[in-house]
């Protein structure tokens, strides 16, 4: 018997020198700041934020200059706002951008610009790229044009609040069955085992 404790014992500080030497004796890499990227010019070691295409770059400088200047011009002006955000919004003469599309174009009807109203109003009521519909928002916007006097910003504002009113039909349904189903969740789904004495058992309805 104390025979074995000690071939057992003997055993296990082997296993444990064994494994703290190979441990000893294997190599730790440094840490990398670079990546291996291949193309059709063949493998390059790179840092690890290399980027190798930049959309800005692709604009000629002329553009940029003439974008500038209406970029400067928009800050004070509703009507160069309004051009710029259709701009961004084409991609013409700038990379695309829905997202400065919409901040140059709701700066310009902010500012009292009736075609960005009306512009904004569409744009909330088909929705954008990323960005869905939003119905109020375009109900206001499109409120704004037909109070103006504006025939299609009228008519657009009538689909904006027939599209408001079938989603809130739709949130008001969901709403309803939420409650019908979660009341179900809870009232006729009956566990089958509960815990008790430290063990499951079954529960007999």
């Amino acid at each position: 018997m104390k025979l074995t404790r000690i071939m057992v014992y003997k055993f296990v500080v082997s296993v444990a020198l064994l494994a703290i030497i190979a441990c000893a004796e294997k190599k730790i890499e440094p840490q990398s700041d670079t990546i291996r990227i291949c193309d059709e010019n063949g493998c390059a070691d790179r840092p690890k934020d290399y980027s190798s295409f930049n959309p800005e770059s692709t604009v000629p400088p002329a553009e940029k200059a003439k974008i500038k200047a209406l970029e400067d011009m928009a800050a004070n002006n509703p009507a160069a706002a309004y051009d710029l955000g259709l701009r961004y919004f084409r991609g013409d003469g700038v990379r695309q951008d829905s997202y400065k599309a919409i901040k140059w174009m709701r700066d310009s009807a902010e500012h009292g610009y009736l075609e960005a109203q009306k512009a904004l109003g569409r744009l909330y009521l088909t929705g954008l790229a990323e960005m869905g519909a939003d119905p109020g928002e375009a109900e206001r916007w499109l409120s704004i044009t037909a109070s103006r006097g504006d025939k299609e910003g009228a008519r657009l504002l009538q689909e904006a609040t027939a599209a408001r009113q079938a989603n809130q039909e739709d949130y008001d349904y969901y709403k309803k069955w939420r409650t019908v189903v979660q009341e179900y969740w809870y009232n006729q789904n009956l566990y089958r085992w509960r815990w008790d004495n430290g063990r499951w058992i079954t529960i007999y309805y």
